[in-house]
């Protein structure tokens, strides 16, 4: 029960974008259509699941005071958490380019439609951060940790496809000139952010 507890959390209460408005570049860019607002949250979540996972085990068996005990007690006292960013960015950087490769290989069309903001995704503030809350959280198992990374996956997916299927069908509006474009889609995720607050009063 607390997996499901943590990953309806990550989605609805504490959504990467709208609690925390991590990731809102490739958000703002790539929401222009649902078909390239789908690929690119597709991809998040599966560079979330991998991840987060991933440095969770970095963390916990390498990185932080006493993780190297399982080599031996002359290991139990070395502290290497303060290589924890530059680690986390790499296997990041590594798993995006796995990502890029294999969308190259079997979706060209999507893979020209996303341009340069796949790769970004090894920049996008929204995957750094989900390793960084979950050493922050202090999960238990990896299993709570790649909860915690599916949900976040999914709730940001939900958040660009939203924000594009709006973003389509705005453009049939009479929008005031001066907001058209970028303005009215701050407004929108504003308006969006404040409906998503109302998950926050659910007790979980």
């Amino acid at each position: 029960m607390n997996l499901v507890n943590i990953f309806v959390k990550a989605i609805f209460i504490e959504n990467m974008i709208f609690a925390y408005f991590l990731g809102m570049c490739s958000y703002l860019a790539v929401s222009k259509t649902v078909k390239t607002a789908v690929g690119l949250g597709a991809a998040v979540i599966f560079v979330l699941g991998v991840t987060v996972p991933v440095n969770y085990l970095l963390e916990n068996y390498v990185l932080k005071q006493g993780a190297l005990s399982w080599l031996g007690a002359g290991f139990a006292e070395i502290d290497l958490s303060f290589l924890s960013f530059i680690m986390f960015i790499a296997v990041v950087a590594a798993i995006v380019q796995l990502v890029e490769m294999v969308v190259e290989k079997f979706a060209p069309a999507l893979y020209g439609a996303l341009g340069i903001f796949l790769p970004l995704i090894a920049v996008n503030c929204s995957i750094l951060g989900g390793a960084l809350f979950m050493q922050e959280r202090q999960y238990s198992t990896i299993a709570e940790a790649s909860s915690f990374a599916l949900g976040s996956g999914v709730g940001w997916f939900l958040a660009i496809v939203a924000i594009a299927a709006i973003r389509e069908k705005i453009r049939y509006s009479d929008v005031p000139a001066p907001l058209r474009g970028l303005g009215i889609t701050f407004i929108i995720t504003g308006l969006m952010g404040i409906a998503f607050m109302a998950f926050m009063g659910i007790k979980i």
